[in-house]
């Protein structure tokens, strides 16, 4: 089967469904609820109650409720399993509404409780098998397969050493999906089976059904339709009585898929249709994109263009009202590394732009010094040769200018003076970079005065902030923000400045995007610091360029790549400066991969309270 689609929010819906036991009931969810609301119960008991709840509820906006009160009362009695089932629930909730930035930084604070804890006391050990398959099913949904599968392979570690069949077998059954979405479809087969015999073993009717679901979507990719169809089919009337809503849609599209390859066409929009009625009835947002979205190729292939049109523009309303890390993520690594590591066609544009704006310079001094002259051996008279010299004096004046908005002042002298520049090493400078969140998807809703107006707004003020800590603009690249403290000269307290331009820009930003009195662009942006070696210089000898380059910048980069939308991530080489300073919060995110890097330690960078 060539055109079958993966739902991105199966795995993590399924995850959610067995780690919870498998048990989420809203009848018994409704009974806590009433004894919560009687109010009859001391502490212990409501924190009891809260930590029931959470596993059973099926609205995700109280889940998530529940999970908050659930995390304070845990902190406030000391129970640090119940507060990492808080978090954990959080995330889960998160996840289902679609926020997966919300969802990774709770699942990530859960983690955090499990590795403090899991020395004394051996239940942190599954607890942190199951936090790592959450994390891994959010990677996945946002398609970075080297995250997911780590975390996949973290979390299989543990679940083969302890006696705990229905995580092993979750564990398993992910794997193998996430194989299934890169196509390696035997390695599908392998994990899934594997999946199905824990089931079977442990008589789990709803993890052999979601197994069912999985091999018919195997065998959709093998082109045997009919097998497909059979497990399709019996997947969706069985989990459409437990309620997993999320995974009948995908399934359901599965459908469309097969009929739509087979040519009937018309079975293929009524399965699509399906799948999009019932993603609207319970809110899944994701769902209801994808639904959108496949309807539209539907329509465009049945030749009712209109009717595609429509389907489309409300398929893209959908997905941008989501997360959409995984674009984000997407057009990040391929900026990072046409920006920082690969430039030339940038540079290429710059010199050009730069070379043009030269020759006006050149040619209005010329015109300037003509006039000069002439007044000088024509007119003979002081006040117009005085008037003249005022005017040339000014034109220079106004050349020395842009040549220093341009390059630092230190640098544009050296080039006046010489003629040239000499490439300087600085071995302590911390760079930072700035990136809007979903910049592409926010510009084709401007028209391009709107969207022009809007960039400078934000980078006028980002301008304004690293003047006022004293740090040096490098440059900006389609909506990248790039600046450093510690060149062209030393400053003192360098990286701390940085890091309070980084947070200044954060809530700069934030405070733009509450403000409904304005029409400019709503951005939300992640920001990354890193404190390393680099090495300056002028490139361009039409048009000059100051830059910068070195691992540093690479890794400056990758911080912001790896950051959250709103925080300022920052390497550990910048972490050890910065926590000499009794005004920053450091909070340690652990080792992440890094392209090309490895495990890096990251953390991020708040003002203490």
């Amino acid at each position: 089967m060539k055109t079958i689609k993966r739902a991105y929010l199966l795995i993590g819906f399924f995850t959610c469904f067995v780690l919870s036991g498998f048990s989420q009931n809203q009848k018994i969810s409704d009974s806590i609820e009433d004894i919560l609301k009687s109010g009859d119960f001391d502490k212990t008991r409501e924190l009891e109650l809260l930590g029931l709840i959470v596993v059973e509820e099926t609205d995700y906006d109280k889940q998530l409720k529940y999970s908050l009160q659930l995390i304070v009362l845990a902190k406030e009695l000391d129970s640090t399993m119940l507060e990492s089932t808080g978090y954990l629930q959080k995330g889960y909730a998160y996840q289902a509404k679609g926020d997966l930035t919300k969802a990774l930084e709770s699942y990530f604070d859960a983690s955090k409780i499990a590795k403090d804890n899991k020395e004394n006391n051996k239940k942190f050990i599954r607890r942190e098998a199951e936090i790592d398959l959450a994390i891994a099913d959010t990677y996945s949904i946002i398609e970075d397969y080297e995250s997911s599968f780590k975390y996949y392979r973290e979390s299989l570690k543990i679940l083969e050493t302890i006696d705990k069949p229905e995580s092993l077998a979750a564990a398993l059954y992910n794997f193998g999906d996430e194989f299934l979405k890169i196509r390696e479809i035997d390695s599908a087969f392998h994990y899934n089976n594997r999946a199905k015999k824990i089931y079977e073993e442990i008589d789990n009717e709803i993890g052999l059904v979601f197994s069912m679901g999985n091999f018919g979507l195997i065998y959709a990719a093998k082109d045997d339709n009919e097998n497909a169809e059979k497990n399709l089919n019996e997947a969706i009337k069985i989990l459409s009585e437990y309620g997993a809503y999320s995974a009948v849609c995908e399934y359901l599209s599965a459908m469309s898929d097969i009929y739509k390859d087979t040519g009937n066409i018309k079975k293929a929009l009524d399965y699509e249709a399906q799948s999009l009625d019932l993603a609207k009835v319970h809110g899944l947002k994701n769902e209801i994109s994808n639904s959108y979205l496949k309807l539209s190729d539907l329509y465009e292939y049945r030749g009712s263009l209109k009717q595609a049109y429509s389907y489309y523009k409300s398929g893209i309303k959908y997905r941008d009202s989501v997360n959409n890390i995984a674009t984000l993520q997407k057009r990040n690594n391929m900026r990072t590394e046409n920006a920082v590591k690969d430039s030339e066609d940038e540079a290429k544009q710059l010199e050009e732009d730069k070379r043009r704006q030269l020759i006006v310079i050149i040619v209005a001094s010329i015109g300037l010094l003509i006039i000069g002259f002439l007044a000088f051996k024509f007119l003979k008279q002081s006040k117009i040769l005085e008037k003249q010299k005022g005017v040339i004096e000014y034109e220079k004046q106004r050349s020395e200018e842009l040549l220093t908005n341009i390059l630092p002042d230190e640098t544009a002298e050296e080039l006046k003076e010489y003629g040239s520049v000499k490439a300087k090493q600085f071995d302590h400078v911390s760079v930072l970079f700035t990136d809007f969140k979903s910049f592409t998807s926010q510009a084709s809703l401007l028209t391009p005065e709107e969207l022009v107006k809007s960039i400078d707004y934000y980078f006028s003020k980002f301008d304004e902030i690293i003047e006022k800590y004293k740090l040096e603009k490098i440059k900006t690249i389609g909506d990248a923000y790039m600046c450093a403290g510690g060149l062209p000269h030393y400053i003192d307290h360098q990286a701390a400045k940085v890091a309070q331009a980084g947070l200044e820009i954060a809530e700069f930003v934030k405070q733009t995007k509450r403000n409904l009195n304005h029409n400019l662009a709503k951005f939300d942006i992640r920001i990354g610091i890193h404190t390393g070696p680099v090495v300056a210089g002028v490139v361009g000898t039409k048009k000059f360029q100051y830059d910068i380059w070195g691992d540093a910048v690479n890794i400056a980069a990758r911080m912001e790549s790896s950051s959250v939308v709103g925080r300022v991530n920052v390497s550990e080489d910048t972490f050890k400066l910065l926590k000499e300073y009794d005004m920053f919060k450091l909070t340690s995110r652990g080792a992440i991969e890094v392209k090309g890097k490895g495990e890096v330690e990251m953390y991020f960078v708040d003002y203490k309270n």
